[in-house]
């Protein structure tokens, strides 16, 4: 295979409200706590059977960690799109730890508030060139818009 693809995409509930960091560098990181289930009916009993995944998000990209901070919180329903990376680290005894996370970097990853409350489905992304500030959901939403319309005028120029 001459190519690979490292892609996690999950659509869930935040487990506990979002826990935000700030670096000395006056860098931010972001952690989050996604739940997914899955539901399914059991042949032998003829009862509903739930299973819930927790999954560790972490986000570094600083614009999404300023939505997160202003309209993420325990139960807020997201679409979450990153990349799956493995942390090793020994711990005080001398005994080697991983953790496994779904990481949205700068110009990597993707965020949608899928929420009723607030803003309905706003999405925000920085896999593009575009800046997203703390501005009103109009604007934000605008940028997302000229965005996609940038990247649809790419698509037509394809010969094939």
């Amino acid at each position: 295979m001459s190519g690979s693809v490292n892609k996690v995409i999950l659509i869930g509930n935040v487990g506990q409200d979002p826990e935000i960091r700030s670096f000395q560098s006056g860098g931010k990181v972001c952690n989050l706590s996604i739940a997914t289930s899955e539901r399914w009916k059991d042949r032998e009993s003829n009862e509903q059977k739930e299973r819930t995944q927790w999954h560790r998000v972490v986000v570094f990209n600083e614009n999404l960690i300023n939505l997160i901070e202003q309209y993420v919180k325990k139960g807020s329903k997201l679409f979450i799109e990153g990349q799956l990376e493995t942390r090793k680290w020994t711990d005080s005894s001398g005994v080697d730890k991983y953790a496994t996370e779904v990481v949205l970097r700068n110009f990597k990853g993707e965020l949608t508030f899928l929420d009723s409350r607030g803003s309905s489905n706003d999405n925000y992304s920085d896999n593009n060139n575009s800046q997203i500030n703390q501005q009103e959901n109009s604007d934000l939403n605008q940028a997302v818009t000229e965005n996609t319309a940038i990247d649809s005028d790419i698509e037509d120029d394809i010969p094939f």
